[in-house]
């Protein structure tokens, strides 16, 4: 009870409530339609919760609501700050209004995730209903986009992804929050997002039983919620499109000078998109502002377009974030790998030691901003411009021969197996025999209007991930198999293979050193150091790009990567045994082609992650859609561009 008098009597409090008693006769006598009893109460700074005994002193008002308003308290006993709601009985009198409160009481007090608003307790007195949840010191995103009109692309990673966590929780739970916006994320002293206010969440119902009142934010609803269809995951994820939107451009997509117009932009899924956004972030907006539910992306597969692959995520922000703008160059997570790396490679046994310990999450990830050799655009000319063949010549024709042969049969002259003659030959010859299959089957197979039918099932090893860091070290990628190789810009390639203990390393074609990690010799150390951070870096942020079964066929000879050319559409890579893979950016569509059992392959991964394999002879004699078929010709030209 000293704590208490001492709080009660501190001089800064008394004024204040020496002042608010002053003012309360006038205000009593002149307005009737205040409640006494809520008056008494607003004088009071001391709440006792008699279920507890505990007492808590309230503080400042931290926001408003439709029925509550929230305030800083601090458990006298212990120090300890909540935000505590604040509910009056006198605002919830109707049996549908507690019955409001209750349900937001019970969804939320089972609910517990690093990203989500922790609730601690609730008791109700004569006059209040009393919730204590988490205290957010640094307050709600709005808060910090008000003072800051825009957040940067980096910044924006940083909240969605915490977003995303906290929401998959949720829906885990089967609940649905139904109120995603601004002022409902919250950021602690760390600068940690987590998501508040469930007045509105609701249990996830099949579709048949889905409310189909209109509720939440005017701004942030989704068309389904709007005609009355009911609200499900996916309105989950409309809200979060229009709050990255809003995040980056300073206002709502759908925001008009009134409500009616509004609704027909909602309706319409009829917004602006500015010039100033990246082609990554349109991308991921247009996906989750998709008018029908069904064609907006899952949460899992949010974190897996580009705006997220190929763009830097800080691993923390400053406070001076929620005010100015971060300057995320002098903490660049690239330079901190290089300090690290310069340390364990050039460092003593400590530096190194610590160096392991530590491997840092923050590798640059950065596809678009390497130093690459310029494209020429200005490719060959397709296939399929160029002149037929006329029976007459009959050194083309004989050459048109061996090339169907090849296709169909998958060899190389007079060699038993493409892997046989692939063993003596060049890396010229290797990217000219890939050619000459591509060419030759893209001059002679038909047009048709769709890929055969026949779909192969089969084993093969294909990069599953990559990392380019040219513009320093070298290109990275890891195997189906979760082998991870590096090509170094000096043109020496080393292989990490899926035990993490044995290397392979290749100076030239067909040479190979073999040696274990922890007895690499003196003049490896250095690369098998970066290459080991290459692998933990893949292994820990990047996903698989597709659902082709991870199988290791030992009889076949190790893959490492010869050559790799980047344009503005797509990656091209070309391994020793003349596999082939070309990874389109905008869509994730891939082409593979790998010769096998004697004969070529080709694999398509489409849009939805799904593979086809096919027989090249197949292609030849039923032709394949032209969406396959100009992505064949791309990779061509870009093949021939690199040889160039």
């Amino acid at each position: 009870m000293d704590i208490l008098r001492t709080i009660a009597h501190q001089p800064g409090n008394n004024s204040k409530m020496c002042e608010h008693t002053h003012s309360r006769p006038s205000e009593a006598r002149r307005g009737k339609l205040e409640d006494s009893s809520h008056a008494t109460q607003e004088m009071s700074r001391i709440i006792s919760d008699s279920t507890t005994g505990k007492c808590y002193c309230r503080g400042k008002v931290l926001g408003k609501g439709g029925f509550a308003k929230c305030y800083e308290f601090t458990d006298l006993g212990s120090g300890k700050v909540y935000a505590v709601k604040i509910i009056p009985h006198t605002r919830v009198s109707k049996p549908h209004q507690r019955e409001k409160i209750d349900r937001e009481i019970e969804l939320h007090r089972i609910l517990h995730h690093k990203h989500i608003v922790q609730f601690y307790h609730h008791f109700e007195d004569k006059d209040n209903i009393y919730i204590l949840l988490e205290y957010c010191s640094r307050r709600s995103l709005a808060h910090i986009l008000k003072a800051r009109k825009v957040l940067t692309e980096p910044e924006v990673r940083y909240y969605l992804r915490q977003i995303v966590s906290g929401l998959k929780y949720l829906h885990e739970q089967e609940i649905l929050h139904r109120d995603l916006k601004l002022g409902n994320f919250f950021i602690n002293e760390a600068m940690e997002l987590k998501i508040g206010d469930f007045g509105l969440a609701a249990k996830l119902e099949p579709v048949e039983n889905r409310r189909r009142t209109i509720c939440g934010t005017p701004n942030y609803l989704s068309p389904e919620v709007l005609n009355k269809q009911g609200h499900g995951c996916e309105s989950d994820v409309w809200a979060l499109g229009c709050v990255m939107y809003t995040m980056l451009l300073g206002r709502p997509p759908f925001e008009t000078t009134n409500l009616k117009e509004t609704y027909r932009c909602i309706r319409e899924a009829r917004y602006s998109m500015p010039s100033t956004l990246s082609p990554q972030a349109k991308h991921l907006i247009s996906s989750m502002l998709a008018k029908s539910p069904e064609d907006r992306p899952r949460l899992d597969d949010i974190l897996r377009y580009d705006f997220f692959s190929q763009g830097f995520t800080p691993d923390r922000l400053s406070s001076s974030c929620c005010h100015t703008a971060p300057d995320l160059q002098h903490t660049s997570p690239a330079k901190s790998f290089f300090k690290k790396a310069a340390a364990a490679l050039f460092g003593g046994k400590k530096e190194k030691a610590k160096y392991f310990e530590t491997l840092s999450k923050y590798f640059c990830f950065l596809n678009n901003g390497c130093a690459l050799q310029p494209f020429v655009h200005s490719c060959v000319q397709t296939m399929r411009n160029e002149p037929a063949v006329t029976a007459k010549d009959g050194g083309n024709k004989q050459q048109i021969r061996d090339t169907i042969r090849m296709i169909v049969r998958g060899t190389l002259g007079s060699c038993s197996s493409s892997s046989e003659c692939l063993e003596d030959s060049t890396m010229g010859t290797v990217a000219d025999t890939v050619a000459r299959v591509l060419r030759g089957c893209l001059e002679n197979m038909p047009e048709a209007n769709d890929i055969p039918k026949e779909s192969l099932s089969c084993s093969f090893q294909w990069v599953t991930k990559w990392v380019d860091y040219s513009n320093k070290y070298g290109f990275g990628y890891q195997l189906s198999d979760h082998t991870v190789g590096v090509l170094f810009n000096n043109g020496t390639h080393m292989s990490l293979l899926s035990d993490k203990k044995t290397v392979h390393y290749y100076a030239e074609l067909g040479q190979c050193t073999v040696f274990s990690t922890s007895e690499a010799p003196e003049q490896f150390v250095s690369q098998v150091t970066i290459l080991k951070y290459f692998a933990h870096y893949m292994e820990e942020n990047l996903m698989d790009g597709g659902d082709l079964p991870n199988v290791m066929d030992i009889s076949k000879p190790r893959l490492y990567l010869l050559q790799w050319l980047k344009s503005d559409r797509a990656l091209m890579m070309l391994f020793n045994d003349g596999t082939f893979q070309v990874n389109f950016y905008h869509d994730h569509t891939k082409i593979i082609l790998c010769s096998q059992s004697e004969e070529y392959l080709l694999t398509y991964i489409n849009e939805e992650r799904v593979s086809t394999t096919l027989r090249l002879s197949a292609l030849l004699r039923s032709g394949c859609s032209s969406d396959l078929c100009s992505r064949m010709e791309y990779a061509l030209n870009m093949l021939l561009q690199r040889c160039n």
